[in-house]
């Protein structure tokens, strides 16, 4: 996918209902967005998102999970 190069650290992470879910920490690994643990939204923790759920990005990354969806199955660290 050419819009996961587009991929950059602090773009906001919307889910599919157009909520924030996060910030980019980085990219981990080739498949894994990782999350900051400093945004509100992170519990003060990082979590890691699939690539599989990016939907597109612009000045965004924009996914295709809804929130309660996201933050019930993303994988956290320690």
């Amino acid at each position: 996918m050419d819009s996961m190069s587009k991929i950059r650290e602090h773009m906001e992470v919307l889910a599919s209902d157009g909520q924030h879910v996060g910030t980019v920490d980085h990219m981990e690994g080739a498949d894994k967005i990782k999350l900051t643990k400093s945004d509100p939204s992170s519990s003060g923790q990082h979590h890691l998102i699939p690539i599989g759920w990016v939907h597109h990005v612009d000045t965004h990354v924009h996914l295709t999970k809804n929130r309660q969806e996201v933050t019930q199955s993303w994988e956290h660290v320690a």
